[in-house]
């Protein structure tokens, strides 16, 4: 997977440029990865599903356009521009988007003694 930037260079991207849909599916683009992180701007076209699944990294999303819902531990989020969502590794988690949804999703390695910190 090829990233657009490397993390040893800093990078500003403008992001609504970055954003296509699909008829289908999902596009994802990773913009930065090491590590540590990856960051990946995801575009889903409207009516698209992720099956329930888990990650073995610490993942967050910011919803940047369109609406969906999140399912995460069983409970509905509701996806809308300015959301923002954290989600501890292993965590449960499914989603459909209603409309073409855009978000970026961070996934990080959890902290040795598996605490978000800060």
């Amino acid at each position: 997977m090829t990233a657009i930037g490397r993390a040893e260079t800093s990078l500003t991207l403008a992001l609504p440029e970055l954003m296509e849909y699909p008829e289908k599916g999902i596009l994802s683009k990773v913009l930065i990865k090491d590590s540590n992180c990856q960051y990946t701007l995801f575009c889903l076209a409207k009516d698209t599903e992720i099956e329930e699944h888990t990650s073995s990294r610490n993942g967050t999303i910011l919803v940047l356009e369109g609406k969906g819902k999140l399912t995460l531990e069983g409970r509905e989020i509701i996806l809308q521009p300015g959301v923002f969502v954290f989600m501890p590794a292993h965590t449960p988690h499914a989603l459909q988007a209603s409309d073409n949804l855009g978000f970026l999703l961070t996934l990080s390695e959890q902290s040795p003694h598996g605490q978000a910190g800060g």
